[in-house]
């Protein structure tokens, strides 16, 4: 039975890994979106990196990633950024793609 047990083991803690691994993508993802928006939004220096925050922090409003799309959809609008819903789930979607290599090769 042992030998059982540390498979369960291990793949627990694969599982808790890659989770692990994901969250902080995520994240990751939310910060150069924010940043991405910034651009668009013509915002400059520390207003980036505080823009880019709040992108972050609107994650945790509700499990998925809509909360994230409503505040870009809804920044980019009140500054007259011409931006179809398309083009920002495409750049959440390329993003995160971007953001998990860089956790994989810091890893």
């Amino acid at each position: 039975m042992s030998g059982i047990d540390d498979r369960g083991k291990a793949h627990e803690n694969k599982f808790a890994h890659d989770s692990d691994l994901e969250f902080k993508a995520v994240a990751r993802r939310n910060k150069l979106l924010g940043e991405w928006a910034a651009g668009l939004m013509g915002l400059e220096g520390d207003a980036v990196a505080a823009y880019a925050k709040e992108v972050v922090i609107a994650d945790l409003e509700e499990k998925g990633h809509e909360d994230v799309f409503r505040k870009i959809r809804q920044d980019l609008d009140a500054k007259n950024v011409d931006m179809s819903d398309h083009r920002i789930r495409r750049e959440m979607e390329d993003l995160l793609v971007k953001a998990r290599d860089q956790i994989q090769n810091e890893s």
